[in-house]
């Protein structure tokens, strides 16, 4: 082990816990992490170097550990390995299970999530986000080198934690490159709540797209990428590749083929949000997009796959195709693609499919994609005809298309009828 610490040296916690190093896993600008095992459980523990092992990064650890995380998404740290001032310290937080890749690894397809998992990975990813931010906190570097996501589920690990602090906490991590906003780019900001929400927006391009969203024909021009020509793409001259009112920046075949690819697989609605975080979003802070909105455009992604029946390839439903007339076409085979009826519920927007899913959210608006509500099931009567199933312990009120209401018991399914209603309690949805 080529690392600050030997295998088998054993530490002792504040909480009074002891560990026993086994193995080096990495090495970073900050310290090591090695993984240790007390009790017979696995742990990862952050090992600083002399130069960050600050009072102040103690700090911040300690806060951390008092608050605890915000969500199981984090890998937060939850004991301190401290001996006295002046001494290297460490960490202890959960270990990431191997099953769980990088972005990058789905960039450079080590990793290839179903579209359904990327949304659920990244609705899982917003949520954390969201939870951190309303606890008062700044991630301040997030980046795709900081988080992780499984690719046969969605769920996510966050992992670096040790920089998280209040907004006006001083901390000398100010983000990665071609993550950070371009008021910190130019050295007019810190890290904030707002430039988080910059940098989220960037994470999520480039999960979707496989592209940064300001590296374009700009980019490609470009003949030697030093400090200059980054602080003018990223800082000065932000430029968006699909920016509606300025073609200047566009992708270009050949080289940034994937931003061609997919930007026009996914529905008007998130494309939507992708262009206000990188038009209006670049120049004004306050008017960025928020997790909340992410959240309710990414619940719907999730909620509107259908899957072609020629080739199985996952086709989004757009509204707007459905407004204009437009059939659907699958992006794989260029076959005509059904989409059956749809519920829509306040903001959300579900595919009637059989056997797909209503969740909390899709009845109450508050964003809850785990808790399962309603199920979309045959007639067993009639084998043409659907219905939702109502699996919450409250009566629903199903209105016919001619204002007759009858009660949905819990265990009773809803007939799917365009033009009727249901009421959830706190929604009422339309079949359409």
């Amino acid at each position: 082990m080529d690392g600050q610490l030997k295998a088998g040296t054993i530490l002792t916690s504040e909480a009074g816990e002891t560990y026993t190093v086994k193995q080096l896993l990495g090495s970073g600008g900050q310290g090591e992490v090695y993984s240790v095992e007390t009790r017979g459980v696995l742990y990862a523990l952050k090992w600083y170097f002399p130069k960050s092992a600050t009072k102040n990064q103690k700090e911040i650890l300690d806060n951390l550990i008092i608050k605890g995380k915000p969500d199981d998404s984090f890998l937060w740290p939850q004991d301190l390995i401290y001996e006295k001032e002046g001494k290297p310290f460490g960490y202890i937080m959960p270990l990431r299970p191997k099953n769980y890749k990088g972005i990058i690894d789905m960039m450079k397809r080590k990793a290839e999530p179903s579209f359904e998992c990327l949304c659920k990975a990244a609705f899982n990813l917003t949520k954390g986000y969201r939870a951190l931010h309303n606890m008062g906190y700044c991630y301040r570097d997030i980046s795709f080198g900081n988080v992780f996501f499984d690719p046969d589920t969605g769920d996510v690990l966050i992992c670096d934690n040790d920089n998280v602090s209040y907004n006006s906490a001083p901390s000398g991590i100010y983000g990665t490159p071609r993550f950070m906003a371009p008021e910190i780019v130019n050295g007019k900001a810190k890290p904030s709540t707002n430039t988080d929400l910059f940098s989220l927006a960037v994470l999520l391009f480039y999960m979707f797209m496989l592209n940064h969203p300001l590296e374009g024909r700009l980019e490609a021009e470009i003949k030697c990428m030093d400090y200059l020509a980054m602080n003018r793409l990223y800082g000065e001259h932000p430029v968006f590749i699909f920016d509606p009112n300025d073609n200047s920046n566009r992708p270009v075949r050949g080289y940034q083929d994937n931003a061609l690819l997919f930007w026009d697989l996914y529905p008007r609605q998130l494309k939507e949000l992708f262009t206000r975080s990188f038009t209006v979003g670049i120049h004004e802070a306050n008017k960025r997009v928020t997790e909340a909105e992410w959240l309710d455009v990414l619940a719907n992604l999730m909620s509107g796959i259908e899957i072609c029946p020629n080739c199985q390839a996952e086709v989004f439903y757009d509204m707007d195709k459905v407004n204009k007339n437009t059939v659907h076409i699958c992006w794989s085979c260029q076959k005509t693609v059904k989409m059956p009826h749809i519920l829509v519920s306040g903001k959300s927007v579900v595919l009637l499919q059989k056997g797909n899913k209503l969740y909390k959210h899709h009845i109450t608006g508050n964003r809850d994609m785990s808790e399962e509500v309603g199920e979309v099931v045959l007639n067993p009567k009639n084998s043409e005809l659907f219905g939702i199933k109502n699996k919450t312990q409250d009566n629903w009120t199903y209105i016919k298309t001619d204002g007759t209401q009858i009660p949905v018991a819990p265990g009773r399914s809803a007939a799917i009828a365009k033009g009727a209603k249901i009421n959830f309690g706190q929604l009422t949805g339309e079949f359409e």
